[in-house]
């Protein structure tokens, strides 16, 4: 049977109608939104650079298969590739999210929405390349603040983590709703692409947690938008949807892979998540673990010269960080290491200090390391976890008490918000400033560089500024 002679149902299930209506819907209005999407844009570019000095990430980049280039296509920025877009879309998305420092949500399900950012750069650059040289980072910011708020409220009364489920899956869905926009799919095309998001499932969180993390999890993102790439374009064709693709019985994505359990929608789709999003300023850590470091980095010149007299440290945390990042016993590569709240303690303990080379092996084969690991003892404060899910607070609490043979202590240090979030804002952006200029220092020329230093200084100016203009200036060439 074609698809032309399908019938398709005569109902949509409502949560689709809701995400495309809302990617369809009237303007963007909050300024704070507009705001926070320009520094979002500014702080994932920088941490995509930092990707670029570990060949585990760069072995990844490039066309799928030698010499599938393409010009005019979309350049992946900080290199010399022009790519078709589903193959930029996962370039750009692992750079975003290889070294776990670009921007966090937190909620029944956990998240980084600039992942999104992987279809929307290479959609976007790919389009104005294409027909629509007219074509401004307004959009690019706009499709930003829109992907955020659909994967961050799908993520707050979601845990698709309960089910096994990892939230990729919600990149997949948030990303091919813009992409399918960005692309110039109508609005029954977008419901289509949407649709058959829903349908490829969920990937497993094997690669998440022991014995199997591995760093999958630091490219599963870039998969996830590139695929939401490849369903945008596929529906574009003219490739039918699934209207119900989560209620069918039996075989729709809420009875096969929800437990029976519906979908919701916790808050309309507005511009709340992209407010309130959560950015990684001072370490690249898990973010359940961000206080934590910045507690033991306030105990390290306490403890720096008595290590070996350390009896015990006991650990106060979140339920999630119970779950997640409680780890023991050995840890087998750096994608281990950076989910373990145990490892991403004793290292700012010992050298007062957590950067993404602390999770190398030349770092972790230091015995200080897993002898502090050892005394550590980790448990939940309920009072913690309660102000974790509340939405009006959205805290991420730690504390940390250090212990001696000899029957001293140090004082309890306890942080409830961190650098990056909404709270900690104004101290917050000049250090990300910060974290961005020493990122494109790194890897462009002095001239380059003081050109995207720029870039980000005036919201107005950058909002009319052409995509391909605004790319060109972070292509490398040899």
């Amino acid at each position: 049977m074609s698809a032309s002679t399908y019938t398709a149902p005569t109902q949509t299930d409502p949560l689709l109608t809701e995400i495309v209506d809302y990617v369809y819907g009237p303007p963007i209005k909050s300024e704070l939104a507009w705001d926070t999407a320009r520094w979002c844009l500014m702080d994932s570019l920088g941490c995509a650079m930092m990707a670029l000095k570990f060949p585990a990430c760069t072995k990844l980049l490039g066309p799928i298969v030698p010499g599938a280039s393409l010009e005019p296509g979309a350049r992946v920025p900080g290199t010399g590739f022009s790519l078709e877009p589903v193959m930029a879309a996962f370039n750009i998305g692992a750079m975003v999210r290889w070294l776990d420092y670009n921007d966090t949500w937190l909620a029944a399900e956990w998240g980084h929405p600039s992942d999104n950012l992987g279809a929307i750069l290479a959609c976007a650059d790919y389009q104005a390349g294409n027909g629509q040289p007219n074509l401004t980072m307004d959009t690019v910011l706009e499709a930003m603040i829109r992907a955020h708020e659909i994967q961050g409220i799908l993520a707050i009364n979601n845990g698709f983590n309960r089910v096994g489920l990892d939230h990729v899956l919600l990149v997949r869905i948030a990303s091919t709703a813009v992409a399918a926009k960005l692309l110039g799919c109508t609005r029954q095309q977008a419901l289509n692409a949407v649709s058959l998001a829903w349908i490829d499932g969920g990937a497993l969180r094997t690669y998440r947690h022991a014995p199997s993390t591995g760093s999958r999890k630091s490219w599963a993102a870039g998969d996830a938008t590139s695929r939401a790439v490849r369903l945008a374009l596929i529906a574009r064709a003219g490739e039918m949807g699934y209207p119900l693709a989560l209620s069918s019985p039996k075989w729709g994505f809420q009875d096969v892979l929800f437990r029976n359990q519906p979908v919701t929608l916790a808050r309309p789709l507005e511009s709340y998540v992209m407010e309130h999003v959560l950015f990684k300023i001072s370490f690249p850590a898990e973010f359940h673990a961000q206080t934590a470091v910045e507690a033991a980095l306030t105990l390290h010149p306490q403890v720096k010269g008595r290590l070996e007299r350390i009896a015990r440290i006991e650990i106060e945390t979140q339920e999630p960080g119970v779950r997640i990042i409680d780890k023991r016993g050995p840890l087998n590569n750096p994608a281990d290491r950076d989910h373990c709240l145990q490892y991403m303690i004793a290292v700012p303990l010992i050298f007062g200090r957590l950067v993404a080379e602390d999770y190398e092996d030349s770092v972790a084969a230091d015995p200080q390391i897993d002898a502090l690991r050892a005394k550590m003892v980790v448990r939940e404060n309920e009072s913690f976890s309660r102000d974790y899910y509340d939405l009006n607070l959205r805290s991420i609490p730690n504390s940390i008490q250090v212990f001696f043979a000899d029957g001293t202590a140090t004082e309890k240090v306890e942080v409830h918000f961190p650098v990056g979030h909404r709270r900690r804002r104004a101290e917050g952006l000049p250090l990300m400033q910060q974290k961005y200029q020493a990122a494109i220092d790194r890897h462009f020329s002095a001239a380059q560089a003081a050109s995207l230093a720029q870039q980000f200084d005036d919201l107005e100016r950058l909002r009319a500024t052409p995509v391909r203009e605004f790319i060109d200036q972070w292509v490398t060439r040899s």
